[in-house]
This record gives structure tokens, C-alpha cells and sequence, in this order.
């Protein structure tokens, strides 16, 4: 049980969603396409962007000294450099890699699992840690919440 509890973190489920969404670009891409030209440019933007954005919110997530796992408690309430747009800019990261490499892959029946990768993360990740960090934070986390969205 503990071997699988290890496994629940976002970047399993993206590995996940990835395989899904190439295995279906691979071996059942049914005649569909997005386009080759805008749909490379835009994936590649995407999962570079998304690749940023997860490296300048684990950096200042190291900076204040506090854990980047999702099911650990954080010594300390992040609200500076990117979090200060999104209280979860490392999940906003995993979402535009997920669409990045759908769109860059021609993978168009995957891309509904978009908004159902999205809900995962909220589901699982992001309402317990929020619920973690209320709890620990208090008023400090309740005034982050008014000045920062949740995603974007």
C-alpha cells in the first residue's frame, strides 16, 4: 500500500496521461490532424513554457526551504516570484506539458484527457494541499488566497 501511495504524485500522472496520448497518436491517430505547422509551434511553446514554469517555481520553493512533494506538509507558505500569479504554477506547468505534447504529437482523440488531467490534479493534489496549508497558515493562507488565483 505504501509503494502505491508513492506512485500518487502528479508526475506519475502525467507520465500516464503522456503514454496514453502518444500510444493514441501512435497506433490509432484515425485520419486526424491538427495541422503540422501551428500545432508543432504551439505543443513545443507549450511544453517549453511549461518546463519554465516548473523549474522557477521549484527553485523558489527551494529558496524558502519547504518541499515540493504534494503529500508532505510545507514548512513555509511560498507567495513570492511565480507564485505570486498562481498558487499552483507547478500543476499549471504539468497541464501545459500534457497539452504541449498532445498538440505537438497529433494526438487528437487524446485531447479531451486535458480537462480530465486537470480535474485529477485538483481532486487530488491541489484541494488536500490547500486544505494542509489552510489549517497550518491560517490567515496568512486566506490572504494569499484573495490576492492569488488558484491557477491563473
Amino acid at each position: 500500500m505504501n509503494f502505491l501511495r508513492s506512485l500518487d504524485i502528479p508526475p506519475v500522472w502525467l507520465l500516464s496521461g503522456l503514454v496514453v496520448a502518444w500510444g493514441q497518436s501512435t497506433y490509432w491517430p484515425m485520419g486526424l490532424s491538427f495541422g503540422p505547422v501551428w500545432a508543432d509551434l504551439l505543443g513545443g511553446l507549450l511544453v517549453g513554457g511549461g518546463v519554465v514554469l516548473t523549474a522557477l517555481a521549484v527553485m523558489e520553493m527551494r529558496r524558502h526551504q519547504t518541499t515540493i512533494h504534494p503529500h508532505h506538509d510545507s514548512a513555509r507558505l511560498v507567495q513570492s516570484g511565480i507564485f505570486k500569479r498562481s498558487r499552483n504554477p507547478i500543476y499549471v506547468a504539468d497541464v501545459m506539458i500534457f497539452a504541449g505534447f498532445i498538440l505537438y504529437w497529433d494526438a487528437v482523440l487524446a485531447l479531451p484527457l486535458v480537462p480530465v488531467f486537470l480535474w485529477i490534479l485538483e481532486k487530488r493534489f491541489v484541494i488536500p494541499e490547500e486544505n494542509r496549508l489552510r489549517k497550518t497558515f491560517r490567515m496568512d493562507f486566506a490572504r494569499y488566497c484573495e490576492k492569488v488565483r488558484r491557477w491563473v
